[in-house]
């Protein structure tokens, strides 16, 4: 992946434009934000739940820490369209933490549109992150043909998922 900024990774610095291969970025991530977003999730939606400040303060504090290495990594423009691209997907995010809330006997509309932030933020963080992973796992970033595939794919993918998660909870 080509960096859009500069950064260091385990004490050896990256200008912008350096080329970084995917697994020196990824694994640490998806570990890092998973773990992170599986703590908002939790304590946006336990029992008896966090006191929304701190809920804003841990998640919030992490999530904007993310957008700065996003936009390191991948650039405003592509954070841009993470950011456009879940505006317009609010539908499959509501219907997967609505499944997931499921799981524990319990519905996204039992919580405040306040309680749903910091868990949809990480969903929108964390599936963009997979998005520019499976990008730079098929060599997809700068063939232009090969990422309107991936990209077509990851949308029919994500809609048929997102659908049959929405028509199982009806």
């Amino acid at each position: 992946m080509e960096l859009q900024g500069s950064i260091t990774i385990n004490g050896r610095r990256y200008e912008k434009g350096d080329t970084v291969p995917w697994y020196a970025i990824y694994p640490f991530f998806m570990v890092h934000m998973g773990a992170f977003g599986v703590s908002g999730f939790f304590m946006a939606y336990s029992a008896k739940g966090a006191p929304l400040p701190f809920l804003y303060l841990h998640g919030g504090f992490a999530c904007l820490v993310y957008l700065v290495f996003y936009m390191t990594l991948f650039g405003v423009d592509r954070v841009r369209w993470m950011f456009i691209n879940a505006a317009l997907g609010l539908f499959g995010i509501y219907a997967q933490i609505d499944w997931i809330l499921a799981l524990f006997d319990r519905q996204a509309g039992d919580y405040s549109v306040w309680q749903h932030a910091i868990p949809f933020l990480y969903y929108v963080l964390y599936t963009f992150l997979l998005h520019q992973m499976v990008l730079d796992v098929f060599k997809a970033r700068s063939d232009d043909r090969r990422r309107r595939r991936i990209d077509g794919l990851y949308i029919v993918v994500s809609v048929l998922v997102y659908g049959l998660i929405w028509l199982s909870q009806r």
